[in-house]
Parts: structure tokens; C-alpha cells; sequence
């Protein structure tokens, strides 16, 4: 019988095409304009899952107003040092982005970017407490200068009116906002970059190909096995780098890869929903995204927020998300995914995780428990009015939450983004959940560093990274010059007020 499987070879394979692989493809494309690239997808378009608007939770982390980047200590004082590393990663994402915008990589910012505030708002006096002791914290810092607290009714009512509405003007209330903030549609951005980088010579995507086994070869190389869902054809890719970008589905092809570096690592999935307004007026009366505090055993991806967005060209409406449980991977995934990803390497760190982490199972039942009525009623903590009939459930994406092995532990679930390498640099996964999209060229360009180490420190890689982004090699919030300077342009370009 003759054999009719597809090889081809090529200097690196991007398995998944989100964010994150459309990232690292392009900048990799931009150092080294001959390198060859292949993509694969298990479905069939690109950003489908965890990068799209719907099933994104963040729409642009860059810590102006999620609670859960500033812990309060059992001392009472606030850590602004996730908050500063996060917003100075969403500084060098917007400059990666302008860039692309000015060589015309990608077509108009309007289409993925677009200014909104972004607001923290809490209630009752030890809430305020904590939200006055966070903006102490913040603002004493360069990249949150701008930030603005207040505790004034009237000045509430006009950052958000549509949250202000119904409440009595001697609830005890209080905010901070940043209206440097942005909304940022990461599947519509995906999509721009893939169009622009499959247009080049030496970069092929192939949609609903599904990776089977990865293996490494004796000379460090891998081969990696891959079926066309459409008709059955196998494929076998041979290549000296693999990035495994694949949101939920990194885990299990972690596993297959079957490197030391992936041993003990489990994951736990939460799955999503959103509360979705229907009605253009409740949805033309607020344009902002305030966040509030989640929920003790809440995971970080369920802070509660009241969201503004604009998706496939429409204004939109969003509540939650609600965190549910689900044994599926991905949102497209298999209800085997959960159990098939337990191994004997990594069931003991799963179970000491979930041991130590039982209020999370409680409030995940609980929230799978919630009916329309306990979602509305959860919804006007936010918006007093709201009406039942105004709101919608929508289906928002699948996380896969980290479980690693810990010395003294045993185990210990992850809240964040994680990106494993292997020793040799010729693999690298990207397991977890936010910050990730917005933090994208920060760790695509870190991953560069250790996977590609003689080429990164050549003068050509270093020259070239620094006009991709301009504050390459050098903290902004160090440097209140250059940020001002960096903040400017990259407004300018992007079109944001």
C-alpha cells in the first residue's frame, strides 16, 4: 500500500493560531526575514477560541483596574508589583501594535483597539479602605500617574452613570478610573496578523489539522504528526522549534511531547458565561469597564465587571463572567479532556491542589447552581435598575488554570500565564489564563530570548526589536520621560483619545 502521508519541513511550527502564536510568528518573521513558518489549527479560522472577543474575559489587562494584580497583605499593605509588571507588558504590547499599524502590517487600529476608562469600583468601608490604600500604592508610580480616586457621589455618577443609577447618594461608595484605558478585540488583532503573515514567502496555516503525537528526534529536532479533520490525510511536519500556543489544548499536547520539563504539570479547567444586555438604550448609557472585588474562592478570570465593549463593529454590553465547571479543555473541546490529562506524574499534584483548594470547588458549584434570578440579582450590585429582560447568557471561554508540582505543597494551582521551555530551547508551551493576550509581545519576545539565544543577541535582532519597540531593553517605570514620550505616539497611531 503506498504511503500518501504529506511531509514537510520548516525551521519552526506554531501549534494554535491565537494571540500568542500570531505574536511569535510575526516578530520571529520581522528578526529573520527567510525563516520558514507552518501553523496549525484544529479549527477552521483562526482566534476561535480564547483569543475571541466573546470568549475573552480581559479584553486588555493592563492592571488600571483588576483588584486581584494588587493583593492586600495580612498587614494590611497593598503589592503594586504584579499591577506595574503587567502595565509596563500592555505598554509594550501597544508599541508592537503601533508599529504594525505604521508599516501597514495591519489594517486600521479602529478595527481592534479603542479608548475606554477603565474603573475600580467597591462599596462598605473596608472595601474603600482597600481601594484608597491601592491607589496610594499605584499612583505613586509613573505608569499609573493619571489614576483618580474618589469617593464623591456626583462625580461617580458622571464616570458611570448606568452603575450610579437607582443607588442612594449616601451609599457608602468609591472608585478610581484611568481613562487611559483601552478595549482591545484580540480575535479581530489575531486575525489582522495571521492575513498579513500567511501573505509572506515561507509561512503556511493550515486549518482543522489536528496535532496527534509530537516526538524529538536524536538530533533535537522534532516530528510532529498531524491529521486533516476534513479528509483524513496524515501529515508530518519535521522542524527545529515548536511553540505550542493551543489555550486549553497546550496541556495534552505538553503531555505528548513527553519532555522532562512538562512532567508533574495538571491543569483545571473553568469554563465561563456572560451576562449580555440587549437593550441599545441600557447599553448606549455606559461606555467603560469598572471591575469590583471577586468573590472569596472566586478564580481571578471571575472578577465581576460591567464591560463596554465593541465587537464585529457593534457596541456591547457585558456582566460576569460566571464561572462554571466543565471537564472540557477548550470550548470546542472533548468532556474526556479533563480525565484524559491525568497522568501518574502529575495526580498527586492535582489532588494536593485541589485539597487546599476547596472554597474554589465550592464557589464553582455554587455558581454552576445560579439561575437567571441569582445572575440578575448578582448583576444590579452594578446596575440597580437592571431588568431581567434586558439580559441575555452567552457562552464565554474555556481556562485552563495551571496545577504544578510544589516541594512542600505537593501541589499548587496557578492563577496566570506560564510559559514552560525545554532545557535544549526547542520546545516551548504556554499554559494558563490571563493576563496572557495582553502581555502577548512581552513573553513572545522573552520566549525568543531562550529559544533563540546566539540569534537574539546579535546587533540585527537587538536593532530591530528596538524599532518594533521603541522602549526595548529599558523600564518605563523608570523612565517618566520616555514613557510620556512612548504613551504620545502610540495614542497618535492607534487613534485613541
Amino acid at each position: 500500500m503506498p504511503d500518501t502521508t504529506i511531509r514537510t519541513h520548516s525551521e519552526v511550527v506554531l501549534i494554535g493560531a491565537g494571540i500568542m502564536s500570531a505574536t511569535l510568528g510575526l516578530i520571529l518573521k520581522e528578526l529573520q526575514p527567510d525563516i520558514t513558518i507552518e501553523i496549525y489549527e484544529r479549527l477552521d479560522m483562526a482566534a476561535a477560541e480564547s483569543s475571541d472577543a466573546w470568549n475573552n474575559a480581559g479584553t486588555g489587562h493592563s492592571a488600571f483596574c483588576e483588584l486581584n494584580y494588587t493583593p492586600e497583605g495580612e498587614d494590611g499593605s497593598i503589592n503594586p508589583n504584579k499591577a506595574i509588571s503587567i502595565a509596563e507588558s500592555f505598554e509594550v504590547s501597544r508599541q508592537f501594535w503601533a508599529y504594525l499599524v505604521q508599516e501597514n502590517k495591519v489594517p486600521s487600529p479602529e478595527k481592534f483597539i479603542k479608548s475606554i476608562p477603565h474603573l475600580s469600583f467597591v462599596w462598605g468601608e473596608k472595601n474603600i479602605e482597600y481601594l484608597k490604600k491601592r491607589f496610594e500604592a499605584l499612583q505613586a508610580n509613573p505608569l499609573f500617574k493619571e489614576m483618580i480616586f474618589s469617593e464623591d457621589f456626583s462625580e461617580l455618577k458622571k464616570w458611570m452613570p448606568l452603575v450610579m443609577e437607582g443607588r442612594n447618594e449616601t451609599d457608602k461608595v468609591a472608585a478610581t478610573t484611568m481613562a487611559i484605558g483601552t478595549d482591545v478585540n484580540f480575535g479581530e488583532l489575531t486575525r489582522s496578523i495571521f492575513n498579513y503573515l500567511t501573505s509572506l514567502d515561507g509561512v503556511t496555516i493550515h486549518f482543522n489539522h489536528e496535532v496527534l503525537k509530537l516526538r524529538q528526534r536524536e538530533d533535537k529536532s522534532w516530528r510532529i504528526k498531524i491529521k486533516d479533520l476534513a479528509n483524513g490525510q496524515i501529515r508530518k511536519a519535521y522542524t527545529k522549534f515548536v511553540f505550542i500556543g493551543a489555550g486549553g489544548g497546550s496541556l495534552p499536547l505538553l503531555e505528548k511531547a513527553d519532555v522532562p520539563e512538562g512532567k508533574g504539570y495538571g491543569g483545571f479547567p473553568v469554563s465561563g458565561q456572560w451576562l449580555k444586555c440587549t437593550n441599545p438604550d441600557v447599553i448606549a448609557k455606559h461606555q467603560a469597564k469598572v471591575y469590583g472585588k471577586a468573590s472569596v474562592g472566586a478564580p481571578p478570570m471571575s472578577v465581576p465587571h460591567i464591560d463596554s465593549r465593541v465587537i464585529n463593529g457593534e457596541k456591547q454590553l457585558l456582566f460576569g463572567p460566571f464561572a462554571g465547571f466543565s471537564t472540557r479543555f477548550l470550548k470546542n473541546g472533548s468532556y474526556s479532556d479533563l480525565p484524559l490529562s491525568i497522568k501518574t506524574d502529575n495526580i498527586i499534584p492535582m489532588i494536593a491542589a485541589g485539597i487546599k483548594n476547596i472554597p474554589l470547588t465550592k464557589y464553582l458549584i455554587e455558581q454552576v447552581r445560579q439561575s437567571q434570578k441569582d445572575r440578575i440579582n448578582a448583576l444590579r450590585e452594578y446596575v440597580p435598575g437592571a431588568r431581567s429582560k434586558d439580559w441575555v447568557l452567552e457562552r464565554a471561554g474555556q481556562r485552563v488554570q495551571v496545577i504544578k508540582k510544589d516541594e512542600k505543597e505537593g501541589g499548587i494551582l496557578e492563577f496566570g500565564t506560564e510559559v514552560i521551555t525545554t532545557a535544549d530551547g526547542t520546545l516551548s508551551v504556554l499554559l494558563g489564563a490571563s493576563p496572557g493576550a495582553s502581555t502577548a509581545v512581552s513573553i513572545m519576545i522573552d520566549l525568543i530570548s531562550r529559544c533563540f539565544v546566539d540569534e537574539y543577541q546579535t546587533e540585527e535582532w537587538q536593532d530591530k526589536l528596538k524599532v518594533m519597540v521603541p522602549s526595548f531593553g529599558k523600564k518605563l517605570n523608570e523612565n517618566p520621560e520616555l514613557l510620556k514620550e512612548v504613551r504620545e505616539n502610540t495614542a497618535k497611531v492607534l487613534k485613541l483619545n
